[in-house]
């Protein structure tokens, strides 16, 4: 069989039959055709609801357990777990070594393409060897194709270890299903340009490592009601939201905020229980470490919660 074949007859290398005069239409046209294909990555999404939910579930479990969340994956792929890895500890204080992304080619192929860098699967395994990938872990494999050998091996590996499996592919009963404990599979359809997976796919995997990622932290206490209690104001504008969530749910100003923050060297979750429960910075860290991290617990330990959200 030509090695050709396989590749040709998945759905993500497929020709879109509406868009195969896509260089005769003006701009606005081609904008209106991309946006009717985008619409349905969420649709495609939404069946994936409950193998995305045990994911969540499994994930939560590890990381509070002491494992972490690794994203393996190749080119945009690849980029995309770096991308959701990154923006975890600004949005959740969470240590940069929580949730870590690799990527086929290293560091270098987050911004140039490195050839031939997904096509060995003992890359995959060696990545993760690298870093010290245990049992305690969770290991996302990402791979719209569903065939990549880096994120295969990677997997394959994954699971020798003892470490959970999790596959996400573009396409259904793909090679990646059986080397994986669970699988997420959004079949999005064939791309407005043919193959060009960093299109519906791409955007496919942003929208599930998104829910993945905060469906966990949420789980884990990171979040009150919708607000991002757990953030670490890195910057100006972190710093104005973390004032702002703080005087929102306890009634003080934005003087009396800053105040109270630079007391509690910062942090958040300790500020609004030592304001809320009338407590010194150090009882309110207690409070919050007997209510592993949770702050809606910690407030209703003692009847403290007065409602506010």
């Amino acid at each position: 069989m030509n090695e050709s074949e396989p590749l040709a007859q998945l759905t993500t290398e497929g020709r879109n039959p509406a868009s195969e005069s896509i260089d005769r239409l003006p701009s606005l046209e081609i904008v209106q055709l991309m946006n009717a294909e985008d619409r349905r990555v969420a649709d495609a999404v939404s069946t994936e609801a409950t193998p995305i939910a045990s994911a969540i579930d499994v994930i939560a479990d590890r990381l509070q357990s002491g494992g972490r969340l690794i994203y393996l994956g190749a080119g945009t792929s690849g980029r995309l777990g770096v991308l959701d890895a990154s923006e975890c500890p600004p949005t959740f204080s969470t240590p940069p070594e929580l949730v870590i992304g690799l990527i086929a080619g290293g560091p270098g192929a987050l911004t140039r393409a490195v050839e031939g860098a997904e096509d060995f699967p003992e890359s995959g395994e060696r990545d993760l060897r690298d870093a010290g990938l245990s049992a305690r872990d969770v290991v996302v494999g990402i791979a719209t194709s569903g065939r990549t050998p880096y994120v295969l091996g990677g997997l394959q590996y994954a699971r020798e270890v003892g470490a959970f499996a999790i596959g996400f592919s573009c396409n259904a009963d793909s090679a990646l299903r059986a080397s994986a404990d669970l699988m997420i599979a959004p079949v999005v359809g064939p791309e407005v340009v043919s193959g060009s997976t960093r299109l519906k796919a791409g955007t496919a995997t942003k929208m599930v490592l998104n829910m993945l990622t905060t469906g966990a932290m949420v789980r884990m206490g990171k979040t009150y009601g919708n607000l991002m209690v757990d953030l670490r104001a890195t910057n100006h504008k972190l710093t104005l939201r973390t004032r702002r969530i703080l005087t929102d749910l306890t009634g003080i100003d934005a003087d009396q905020a800053q105040v109270l923050l630079d007391r509690c060297d910062g942090e958040l979750k300790t500020a609004i229980v030592a304001e809320l429960a009338g407590i010194d910075p150090q009882r309110a860290r207690q409070r919050i470490a007997a209510a592993e991290g949770h702050l809606r617990r910690a407030l209703e330990a003692n009847g403290d919660d007065d409602g506010r959200r």
